[in-house]
Order: C-alpha cells, then structure tokens, then sequence
C-alpha cells in the first residue's frame, strides 16, 4: 500500500487516489456504525474526500489526511443525523403514519448484528463515536482524541461508559432470548 509519505510532493489528486484506494471502504463503515444507512454514508464519505481535496493546498500538514479524512467523515455524519431528525420532526407534524423502516435493514442479515447495531444507537453520540473509532477502525486513545478533538481522558471515559452501558444493553437481550 502506498502512503503519503511515500513521495515528498503529492499533488491533490495523486494523495486523495492513494487515501480513497486504501480507506473508503473502512471510512463508509464508520459512517455506516454512526448514520446506520449505507447510501447516506457513502454520501458523507464521498462529500468528504471532496473537501480534503479542495483544501489540499491548505493543509498544514498532508501526512495527516487520513486523520482529517476520519474527522470529516465523523462530523458530516452527525451533520447527516440532525438533518435526519429534522425531517423526521417534521414529518411526524405532517402525517401520523408509521415511518418504514430503511433501505439498510436488508444488510442487517443477523439478529446479534442488528442488537449490537441497536445499542450503539441508543449510545449517547460521544460514546458510539468512541467505540466505533476505537473497536472498528482499532484507533489508539490518541488518535480518537485527535480525531473527535478530545482529551485521552475523555476517550477513556467514554469507552468505559458506552462498553458498560453496550454489554449491560445486550446481556438484557441475551437474557429475554432464553
């Protein structure tokens, strides 16, 4: 795999190539983990590999796009999520219809899957945001400071909380399937 750091002098092009190459699949994921909706985190990802790229020539410094990229990809998906209960505050006003469920309920194809998917959304955002960085992409403590503009400490507190609250979420559901 070629990195960044390969070459002196990446153009923008040549870095977002490399990056979207290596990465997008495992940024989608991310997105996936926090939006729950596979379209809508190809969008963020997409959108944000876009605006690494406009602003190429202002990074400071372009060894860490990959961070930025993580950066991005995090908060244009909580920008997905407010817009997403925007709508859904509205459209509650407008009918009192039930909401049918989304196109990615088809990719939840198991039951432990969809339980562990389920308790991270009832996760406050923080604490999904930290297991996701942390258990899906294996970030280190720093980088998901870094990447959520955060103390260590604060990682470290959010994971404990959010993994508590998660195994507690699904020993409950273990428990009622027996």
């Amino acid at each position: 795999m070629t990195t960044v750091t390969d070459r002196p002098a990446w153009t923008a092009d040549e870095a977002l190539e490399q990056l979207y190459a290596a990465h997008w699949r495992r940024l989608v994921r991310l997105s996936v983990l926090l939006v729950r909706d596979q379209g809508v985190a190809e969008e963020v990802v997409q959108d944000a590999f876009v605006a690494v790229h406009g602003r190429w020539d202002r990074l400071r410094d372009p060894e860490r796009a990959l961070a930025y990229l993580r950066q991005a990809v995090v908060n244009r998906s909580r920008s997905a999520l407010r817009h997403r209960a925007v709508v859904a505050r509205h459209a509650e006003r407008r009918t009192a219809s039930l909401v049918e469920p989304g196109a990615d309920q088809a990719a939840l194809v198991t039951d432990r899957r969809a339980a562990v998917l389920d308790g991270l959304r009832a996760l406050p955002q923080r604490q999904r945001e930290v297991l996701a960085l942390r258990y899906y992409l294996d970030l280190s403590e720093a980088e998901i400071a870094d990447t959520l503009g955060i103390s260590r400490g604060a990682v470290k507190s959010h994971a404990s909380r959010g993994a508590a609250t998660l195994r507690t979420h699904l020993g409950t559901l273990l428990e009622e399937e027996l």
